[in-house]
């Protein structure tokens, strides 16, 4: 947590009049490209957070390319951005801001789901997290943050390339590497292997196949451990979630999405943007069963067959399913009153006609 004056090296977020946010890393002599000139970071170094900064003029030639000036022959605007006199306000990043600007080799979890990732799968300070899948990073941050000093943090990611982009990201958020995360390299089933049984409180799969991850999450999560399985499609969730009900090792899983939506609110213009972030994925959660207990199911109607494909039956069989799903006839009773209903109101419209 940095408190006090900004200092070299440290991530701030530049904010203009119109909301626009820059995020940047300072540097001493370094400068940040805006569309309005250029902030000078020797101008914030030393300065404390909620300063407004003026940024200066440009030299012109800096906004056109130097290797094809070509180019930008017919990019009039671009000259604009040598024009300083705009003001930002100066704040640290939140950890939103910061997921949402840092490099990326892989598409990040939006802050909505993750921010569920964290509350509907309990992870909480001294939790021991087992996570699949780094990315660029941001889940692993959260769920740091989560788990606090006193817990730890146990990263599996398959794919080198994207390890050192999640190492990097989060070592630079916290300015060196957390002594309570650990971040290996591989397929989960071979590292988890590895693992000690029972010895995570908390399992996280954010992969294209977890389903296929169920043994070895199972054997390394301790009883009444949550499991939080992070999918895009309704393919993998249907998956998903069979595989665990077949399973029997797991509790019945619990599936959502969450869809997030800005307002404006400026006098009597109260309104929703007219942009939203809709489906990003599905979060199902589920938890371990204790060895030799096998989790509780719900009955299932014998009248309904949700399993069967119906293009595999014969046309008598797929007729008598299609009668079984069909609505229960209203009955006579409610037919009455729905029409009594009806004619009252047919009425009040021609009594309203003929005055």
């Amino acid at each position: 947590m940095r408190r006090g004056p900004f200092v070299a090296g440290e991530k701030v977020q530049f904010t203009d009049r119109k909301s626009n946010k820059i995020t940047d890393q300072l540097v001493v002599g370094g400068s940040t490209q805006t569309a309005h000139g250029l902030i000078l970071h020797d101008d914030v170094i030393g300065m404390s957070e909620g300063v407004v900064v003026t940024s200066v003029t440009a030299k012109r030639e800096a906004q056109v390319n130097a290797a094809h000036p070509e180019r930008d022959a017919n990019k009039p605007w671009k000259g604009t951005r040598a024009i300083g006199g705009w003001q930002f306000a100066v704040m640290r990043p939140r950890l939103a801001d910061y997921v949402l600007s840092m490099p990326r080799g892989a598409q990040i979890m939006y802050p909505k789901d993750t921010a569920q990732v964290v509350e509907l799968g309990d992870v909480r300070r001294g939790h021991r997290v087992l996570e699949s899948g780094a990315g660029s990073g941001a889940m692993s941050l959260h769920l740091l943050e989560a788990c606090g000093g006193e817990g730890e943090l146990t990263t599996i990611e398959l794919r080198p390339e994207f390890a050192k982009v999640a190492r990097a990201n989060v070592d630079l958020y916290y300015g060196g590497h957390p002594d309570n995360w650990t971040l290996l390299t591989g397929d989960f089933d071979s590292v988890a292997a590895t693992l000690p049984a029972g010895s995570f409180d908390r399992v996280m799969l954010d992969m294209l196949d977890p389903w296929n991850r169920l043994e070895q999450a199972g054997r390394v999560i301790a009883p009444g451990g949550v499991l939080t399985c992070y999918v895009t499609t309704t393919t993998q969730m249907a998956r998903l979630a069979e595989a665990l009900r077949a399973s029997g090792r797991w509790t019945e899983p619990q599936i959502q999405e969450t869809l997030e939506r800005n307002w404006k609110a400026q006098g009597l213009a109260v309104r929703p943007d007219h942009q939203m972030i809709g489906h990003t994925g599905f979060l199902v959660v589920s938890r371990a069963m204790a060895d030799g207990y096998e989790a509780l199911r719900r009955r299932e109607r014998a009248a309904k067959d949700t399993t069967t494909d119906v293009d595999s039956l014969s046309p008598e069989q797929r007729e008598a399913a299609f009668e079984e799903l069909e609505l229960r006839d209203i009955s006579d009773r409610k037919l009455r009153k729905v029409l009594r209903d009806l004619d009252a109101q047919l009425r009040a419209i021609g009594d309203a006609e003929g005055e």
